[in-house]
């Protein structure tokens, strides 16, 4: 019967009735059925959250359980719940992360990109260098146009450290042309350790970086990231970061 069982779930996709249906409680059929659907309805949303997650490639797993937000500076016009809540995503927005290495801006951004995929969002994440030299690499393959359509499938792109390596022209080229397609389309959070006026060290060309940094400003909320780095404070103390 167990065998049948299974071949029927397996037959309508119910891909988590077998797992669940021996511990559901009940007093009726109706109230069974019930919790078997349920169950099944809970597993997928599970599922689903995970394969976001596998989607997005963090690094890391961040939570914005116990981040210290003491040193971060949020503009007039947004606050720490406006972020958290994902406000900034429903209206397509920007969030430019801005301060000196090991300051909790990697952090930040990638808690929200978690925060997103179990709230059902597409969420991209690189480091841009990374993203630059996979741009370059496409290109040479002729498999661009196909990346590029992945990328447009996102809700959420996280560009991590930017700022980090300087880039040849026609990566620069590449990236500004990602950040374009996003403009009002999707936010994007970069994380970077250069001011605005710095990024030219980057791109290595003044009227690139200005139209760059004009489509990343416009709909933008720009952190200022202070304090000394974490990793430094856990080392001199001893502690193992987090």
């Amino acid at each position: 019967m167990k065998q049948e069982l299974a071949a029927v779930c397996k037959s309508l996709h119910l891909a988590h009735v077998m797992e669940a249906y021996e511990t559901i409680p009940f007093n009726d059929r109706t109230e069974f059925l019930l919790g078997v659907l349920q169950a099944e309805l809970r597993g997928r949303e599970t599922s689903r959250i995970q394969r976001l997650m596998k989607k997005a490639r963090f690094p890391q797993m961040k939570t914005l359980d116990g981040y210290d937000f003491t040193t971060v500076t949020f503009p007039i016009h947004c606050s720490r719940e406006y972020l958290t809540d994902l406000t900034f995503l429903e209206r397509k927005e920007n969030v430019m992360m801005l301060g000196k290495v090991g300051t909790g801006k990697t952090h930040f951004a990638t808690a929200l990109g978690v925060e997103a995929c179990r709230r059902g969002y597409e969420v991209r994440f690189f480091r841009v260098h990374d993203l630059v030299a996979m741009l370059q690499e496409k290109y040479r393959t002729g498999t661009l146009n196909r990346f590029l359509r992945e990328l447009q499938k996102a809700d959420l792109l996280i560009l991590d450290e930017m700022g980090f390596v300087p880039f040849h022209k026609d990566g620069a080229e590449l990236l500004f042309h990602v950040i374009s397609e996003c403009y009002e389309q999707r936010s994007v959070i970069v994380t970077s350790n250069l001011e605005f006026g710095q990024w030219n060290t980057v791109f290595g060309d003044a009227r690139l970086t200005a139209a760059l940094v004009d489509r990343l400003v416009h709909h933008a909320h720009v952190l200022a990231f202070t304090g000394e780095s974490y990793r430094l404070q856990h080392a001199l103390s001893g502690a193992k970061p987090s």
